[in-house]
């Protein structure tokens, strides 16, 4: 009964997935949140524990978990891991001093085994400031031509709005291919 009700649900409902917005702390994780839930820039604090929002994209919705991204609280982010749909990795394109901290964060991400299914998105964010790394720089910073998960990379910033709706459709295109 229950295989009916999950198949009409797919048919009529929208499905939800669950993604988890992540990076290091100041990257704009929360900016985006806000943007892709409500359409507009928010003024944030910075987030100490996380952030829950449903954000509707083409038939699914996204239950989008924004976990906080400072040095203490990192090691908490595998308590959020269990099915994850996906992953939006947050870089902040202006941060060349930390970019080796947000591979390394990175790079344990994709060795969970929680998160061996999840699609990654990549978000080379704040591409609106003068003198921020290209988006093939943080690409070869994160070393994402040797990632083996379905992933992309968007050129994005969270205060102007770029490349978010672009990045969200090839997101819920993937995930509704992808079951």
């Amino acid at each position: 009964m229950g295989g009916i009700l999950s198949y009409f649900s797919g048919l009529f409902g929208s499905k939800e997935r669950r993604i988890l917005i992540l990076g290091l702390d100041g990257a704009g994780k929360t900016t985006i949140l806000y943007k892709l839930q409500v359409g507009e820039v928010v003024t944030t604090i910075p987030t100490i524990g996380f952030n829950v929002e449903t954000v509707p994209c083409k038939n699914l919705k996204f239950q989008v978990w924004d976990l906080g991204g400072q040095t203490s609280i990192r090691p908490y982010w595998r308590c959020y891991y269990s099915n994850t749909d996906a992953i939006i990795y947050v870089v902040d394109s202006m941060d060349r001093d930390r970019i080796g901290i947000a591979k390394q964060e990175f790079v344990s991400l994709l060795e969970e085994e929680e998160l061996k299914k999840a699609v990654i998105v990549v978000f080379a964010n704040k591409q609106d400031i003068e003198g921020a790394m290209t988006v093939s720089e943080v690409a070869n910073s994160l070393g994402l031509a040797g990632v083996k998960h379905k992933y992309q990379i968007f050129k994005t910033s969270a205060i102007k709005g770029w490349g978010l709706d672009e990045a969200m459709e090839w997101l819920g295109n993937t995930l509704t291919q992808q079951k």
